[in-house]
């Protein structure tokens, strides 16, 4: 007689393993469901209560295609009704829902015209479009809806407007010493704010702290005495590109593989949009993820020549999808982390050390969620010394990726988590601080 395989509720889906959920790990999104569902409710009366007659022009657009596209319109329908299960289930008594397009955009365009505002016991309030699609993400339509190339396009678009708008000083509202402000003393303590801002700083600035907008203050520049390069003048150190805490190191890396598989492997075709894709097989891949507070700008892993360096447009929003009985899996965050590298919008920055021992490093910043803006300030043919800055992230999510070539690394300093699947308790590891010894004699 045939097994019946139980169908999982969006509900379930969304529950299961949610305490792995990158926005969860990484500080973007509550470990509490219902305070997630309750901020949203609070963030979808905001929008019904400052309702504009025309929205911005991406919002708008997206309106217009939704009205002629009728079969991505039923897409959207369905992954809001999938949404509003789980959402009905974690916070029930929340009086605002998203109930349908109208809300949706409402709600979106709310969020675009305005810079987020500190709030020290809610998480997710500084990464409003991660608590607006929490629900919608890990849910089978969802996953449809944001590898949808039509969808994904106008959603780019609509977070390439915002991203503007944080570039602007209207965004320095919320930039401010004054409670609810990112200057306040309770984000000072919370974002550590004393290895960012000067006592001249302050001084010059005594509002703002001489920040020029809110993206300025996301990617803030750090102390230089509080982020020391390890190594100087010695090839055999090998350090880290970025603040944060190790997801995974994977070794004898193949040249294709099954992206959407559970164990999440790396797949270099993908991972480095088909660049120098030779040089890595049967390498190493060193990946860690970036918490909301960590130090988003990113520096040379090595010295050496660069060779490439360019953004690789991608998804923003889209969680793993399982080969598992049920076909789903709503884990958005560790569970997530290999996949997204091979599909998210990513820069690739390829350093080539004159030793060949060493060879090609490439590192790869990953966008999630959010703006997932990543900027590149070096452009091929420069030389950089270990440790230069190379870029950082604008808003939003972020992972990163270091890949070697065979053989290039002796060992690793760092502990690699296991299993690596489930890795969201790895060690942090600091800009410019040792992660590895080359194999160069």
């Amino acid at each position: 007689m045939e097994t019946l395989k139980k169908e999982l509720t969006a509900r379930e889906r969304f529950s299961n393993n949610f305490e792995h959920r990158y926005g969860v790990i990484s500080g973007y999104i509550d470990k509490d469901l219902s305070q997630i569902g309750k901020w949203l409710s609070d963030i979808v009366q905001l929008a019904k209560e400052n309702k504009v007659e025309e929205y911005e022009p991406s919002v708008r657009a997206l309106q217009v295609l939704l009205e002629k596209n009728q079969e991505l319109r039923e897409l959207v329908n369905k992954t809001i009704a999938e949404g509003l299960e789980v959402h009905k289930h974690f916070e029930p008594t929340a009086p605002y829902f998203i109930e349908n397009i109208e809300d949706l955009l409402n709600t979106l365009n709310y969020i675009i015209t305005r810079a987020p505002e500190f709030l020290p016991n809610v998480s997710h309030s500084a990464f409003p479009m991660s608590g607006l699609f929490v629900y919608m993400m890990a849910t089978p339509n969802g996953w449809l809806l944001f590898r949808n190339e039509t969808f994904n396009q106008a959603l780019s678009l609509i977070l390439k407007e915002w991203c503007a708008y944080l570039d602007s000083s209207a965004s320095l509202n919320v930039v401010t010493t004054k409670s609810g402000g990112w200057l306040s003393p309770e984000s000072v303590k919370k974002n550590n704010l004393d290895q960012f801002v000067t006592e001249e700083m302050k001084l010059e600035d005594p509002i703002h702290w001489t920040f020029k907008s809110f993206n300025d203050f996301f990617h803030r520049q750090i102390i230089p005495v509080c982020r020391p390069i390890d190594g100087v003048g010695n090839d055999h150190v090998i350090v880290s590109a970025n603040d944060g805490t190790v997801y995974r190191i994977a070794e004898n890396v193949k040249r294709e593989d099954d992206i959407y598989a559970k164990n999440q492997p790396y797949s270099l075709v993908h991972l480095l949009d088909n660049n120098f894709v030779d040089d890595f097989v049967g390498g190493t891949v060193f990946q860690s993820f970036l918490s909301g507070n960590d130090y988003h700008r990113w520096r040379a892993p090595i010295s050496g020549r660069v060779i490439k360096a360019e953004v690789i447009p991608g998804y923003m929003f889209s969680e793993l999808l399982n080969q598992g009985d049920h076909g789903f899996d709503p884990t958005a965050g560790t569970y997530s982390q290999g996949y997204e590298a091979n599909v998210n919008t990513r820069g690739l920055v390829i350093i080539e050390h004159e030793n060949p021992a060493i060879g090609k490093v490439a590192v790869i910043p990953i966008g999630i969620t959010e703006i997932s803006s990543v900027e590149i300030q070096i452009k091929p043919g420069d030389y950089v010394k270990k440790g230069d800055e190379l870029g950082w992230f604008s808003y939003g999510g972020s992972s990163m990726c270091l890949v070697f070539q065979p053989k290039a690394i002796k060992q690793f300093t760092v502990v690699n988590p296991l299993p690596d699947n489930n890795s969201d308790n790895g060690p942090f590891i600091r800009v410019g601080a040792q992660v590895a010894i080359a194999n160069i004699k």
